[in-house]
């Protein structure tokens, strides 16, 4: 029996097994997404925005679908992973599984709990019901797959009005109980009109076990609500993740979404931004830093509906070894889209003669008083650039890391927690292999 034959067989028992309320909104999105995927199966390269990406290494193996074995986890074990320089909300979940101990949630000026709490409970379910499976991708079957499995993730509702006075941390540990687990988690997340919330969200492996998540994010930006989301990925050589955000934005909102992928085996970032109103400003920014034989695949769509918007998007990658990286990168621009403003960017340096980067920048434009702008560049690191600060007496080590920190600097300078801009910088030393002899 293979994964996909599995994952369907086992469909029933999860709905039964998981005590799900049979009568919801949501137990009908799940017979629907099942089907799909059962229909289409994971996603080949065949598919067009597949063809750099494969998942055949991934589906060889066999994967415990429902972890039950538990194992302890403390604070001293995660803290590391955590950002503990300022106070956060915290959403802390190991194996698929909430942990109420190691988490800070609220109800007070807004919801900062879990999805499975909100799935079940009359409270939430005008807000279930009108958000969620709202805005993933109905023709992704690895999104769909999700669907049908959902039952645990964050669930942030944020009222009108609101500026949520801590950022919110959403950590997806896996524990190596299982020799092979695969994960899919959930986020459902909601920003009333006039309110601001910033989310960091980070999958992390704490053993060397063989580990796939797949999770999907819905993040809804209502009439001028201000978004800032982080992803964090920086996992362990035997995990991969896929993941998929869907972002859906009313009148005058701003949204961002921020991806710094610097581990892992393979990571594929689907992210998609409609804009549903005038005057909505999106935010697409990325960097990767990849060696050995790590790959990460960036596919971006920023669909442009309505008249006098703005979109910015900019991605960059270093690769060393025998990485691979994907950008595939597309902005539809609609008819009634007038006097939008759309830049797309995706900028590369090659490290090694092994090293590969496949990059597609993609335009689709139909209307005609526009302002819309594309490009990517791939090279190698500037050799007079090196020789003039070795010149200078900066060590040829520390001299290439520094021109490589500098190359991905302005994607780092839009991170607005200084904590977790910090945090960044580290990571990308560490990568770097140098000390970079200074802190932001």
């Amino acid at each position: 029996m293979d994964l996909k034959e599995k994952l369907v067989s086992s469909f029933l028992a999860f709905e039964n097994e998981g005590k799900l309320d049979l009568n919801s909104n949501t137990h009908a999105a799940r017979l629907e997404a099942i089907k799909s995927f059962e229909g289409n199966g994971f996603p080949s390269k065949a598919i067009e925005d597949w063809k750099y990406t494969s998942l055949k290494p991934l589906l060889k193996h066999d994967y415990c679908l429902f972890p039950t074995t538990k194992s302890p986890v403390g604070f001293k074990n995660i803290r590391k992973y955590l950002l503990n320089d300022i106070e956060t909300y915290t959403l802390v979940f190991v194996d698929g599984k909430f942990s109420s101990f190691l988490s800070t949630t609220t109800h007070d000026d807004c919801d900062v709990c879990v999805l499975s709490s909100a799935l079940n409970r009359p409270k939430y379910k005008m807000v279930v019901d009108n958000y969620f499976n709202k805005i993933a991708n109905k023709n992704e079957s690895i999104s769909q797959l999700n669907t049908a499995f959902t039952i645990e993730g964050a669930f942030i509702n944020v009222p009108k009005n609101t500026i949520v006075p801590k950022p919110v941390q959403i950590i997806y540990f896996s524990t190596g109980s299982e020799k092979e687990v695969l994960l899919q988690p959930r986020n459902l997340v909601v920003v009333g009109e006039n309110s601001h919330v910033q989310i960091i969200e980070r999958h992390q492996n704490l053993s060397e076990e063989v580990t796939l998540t797949n999770s999907v994010t819905e993040i809804f930006a209502n009439k001028r609500a201000v978004v800032d989301y982080y992803k964090i990925q920086n996992d362990t050589k035997n995990s991969s993740l896929i993941d998929g955000t869907y972002v859906s934005q009313k009148m005058q909102s701003v949204a961002s979404v921020n991806t710094f992928s610097f581990g892992g085996k393979l990571t594929r970032n689907n992210l998609e931004f409609y804009q549903e109103g005038e005057g909505i400003s999106s935010h697409l920014n990325g960097i990767t830093i990849l060696n050995d034989k790590q790959h990460v695949d960036n596919t971006t769509l920023v669909n442009h509906k309505f008249p006098n918007c703005e979109s910015f998007e900019l991605y960059k990658g270093i690769y060393s070894d025998k990485s691979t990286g994907v950008f595939n990168g597309k902005v539809i621009v609609k008819h009634n889209a007038q006097k939008t403003n759309a830049f797309q960017q995706n900028n590369n340096i090659l490290m090694d003669d092994g090293a590969t980067i496949n990059s597609k920048p993609q335009l689709e434009i139909f209307a005609d008083d526009v302002k819309c702008s594309h490009g990517c560049t791939i090279g190698q690191l500037d050799e007079t650039a090196l020789f003039y600060m070795q010149s200078r007496g900066i060590p040829k080590k520390e001299a290439r890391a520094l021109l490589l920190y500098a190359f991905g600097n302005d994607v780092v300078e839009k991170i607005k927690i200084p904590q977790l801009k910090t945090k960044i910088a580290n990571f990308i030393a560490d990568k770097l292999k140098v000390d970079l002899g200074f802190t932001l």
